[in-house]
């Protein structure tokens, strides 16, 4: 009698104690059947090159969808076209958080578009997560621990492209063409440090506005200065030029899309440029048959039909939003925007098969960059070349 009661007593308190264990926590944009996450795109205006992302990272999520969703929830991606214009983004991002009622925003596009909604969006304590730019800021988990980057930061590639000239052509002369916001600033201020007390290698610098239809007048002014290696910090429509100038030419990697940038201007002006990876490029012949990218060939055959198999946008869209997918795994019942961040900032070594060899994503509580590695790769007229090793921030 005495170990019926044992066990009946173990077995109550195994009873009293699932429902606890079974307990589900949620926060606006989440519920038993679905995840609601926000998102901001140029589909339009000056960086509309940039709408392949979002129209990758929708495709993911149907995928995911018709897999059973995450932890057997629907992923609901609503995405707004915000013109790659910041008080747009502003409008946007409010009617997301305050109407949609999204659990979270992810990979809102811009440099500007992020800053203009950063305090917001710390404000409000909702997750500003994976933005889809690399500036340096998203980096700052004391003073906005709601905003997290993704992509290797602006000034870390800017320095190595410095590193690379300074090994390469220790006398150059070097022109920069930068954009002039945050974005633009960033880059030009990593280059600029990199090169450190050779920063007068540097003899000519244009900025730009994203208003302005062309860049050719601040081309034509570079060409003039006698420079013989180029520093091209631009978005997708002002990257490619046709000036008879071929200086060596270094192509930050935000632009460097053979079938958005490279493609429309002509393939052979821009051989020998200059720019490096972190993901598999799809006109690359060595991953011809790579599992990863097969993979993904078969999910834009699938889903994405529409989209140029020949622009990295849509393997940065798959990646990230695949990053995101592990992040709410590992959310499990838990979808409140705190546990979010708190999953966001615990990765540690997440690949995704489109990402190089030898990159991988990790974060902390007090590191928000994920990807922190990139290889340079240099253009032969028909797809990139990867050359040296895999450079990490720290080297």
């Amino acid at each position: 009698m005495k170990s019926r009661l044992v066990t009946f007593a173990a077995l109550l308190a195994l009873a009293l104690a699932m429902p606890v264990a079974a307990q589900k926590k949620y926060d606006a944009g989440a519920s038993d059947k679905e995840i609601k996450i926000g998102n901001t795109n140029p589909y339009s205006g000056p960086a509309s090159a940039y709408g392949a992302i979002g129209k990758s990272i929708a495709a993911y999520f149907r995928m995911v969808n018709d897999r059973g969703g995450i932890n057997g929830r629907r992923v609901n991606f609503v995405t707004y076209d915000d013109g790659y214009s910041p008080p747009k983004t502003v409008e946007m991002v409010r009617k997301l958080v305050e109407q949609d009622e999204v659990l979270l925003l992810f990979q809102s596009l811009g440099t500007p578009s992020n800053t203009a909604i950063q305090k917001y969006m710390n404000g409000k304590k909702v997750p500003q997560l994976f933005v889809a730019t690399g500036a340096t800021k998203w980096n700052d988990p004391k003073q906005f621990p709601w905003t997290m980057g993704w992509q290797p930061n602006y000034q870390t590639e800017a320095r190595i492209y410095a590193k690379h000239i300074l090994d390469t052509k220790p006398n150059a002369k070097i022109a920069v063409l930068y954009q002039n916001d945050d974005y633009g600033k960033d880059y030009l201020k990593g280059f600029e440090d990199g090169l450190g007390a050779k920063k007068n290698m540097i003899v000519a610098k244009a900025s730009y506005e994203v208003s302005e239809p062309t860049v050719d007048s601040q081309i034509l002014q570079l060409k003039s200065s006698g420079a013989d290696v180029f520093f091209n910090i631009t978005t997708p429509k002002f990257a490619a030029y046709d000036t008879g100038w071929k200086p060596t030419h270094y192509l930050n990697n935000v632009s460097n899309s053979v079938g958005s940038v490279l493609k429309p201007a002509g393939l052979e002006k821009a051989v020998g440029v200059i720019t490096s990876a972190y993901l598999k490029d799809p006109t690359d012949k060595r991953w011809a048959n790579d599992a990863g990218m097969k993979t993904w060939r078969e999910f834009m055959a699938k889903y994405n039909p529409e989209g140029d198999l020949s622009d990295p946008f849509n393997v940065y869209g798959y990646t990230v939003a695949a990053t995101l997918e592990q992040v709410l795994k590992q959310c499990g019942d838990t979808l409140t925007r705190e546990n979010v961040m708190k999953q966001a900032a615990s990765l540690k070594r997440f690949r995704v098969d489109t990402m190089l060899p030898g990159i991988s994503i990790t974060t902390s509580s007090s590191d928000f960059a994920p990807i922190e590695a990139v290889q340079l790769e240099r253009f032969n007229g028909q797809q990139f070349e990867l050359f040296g090793e895999v450079i990490s921030a720290e080297q």
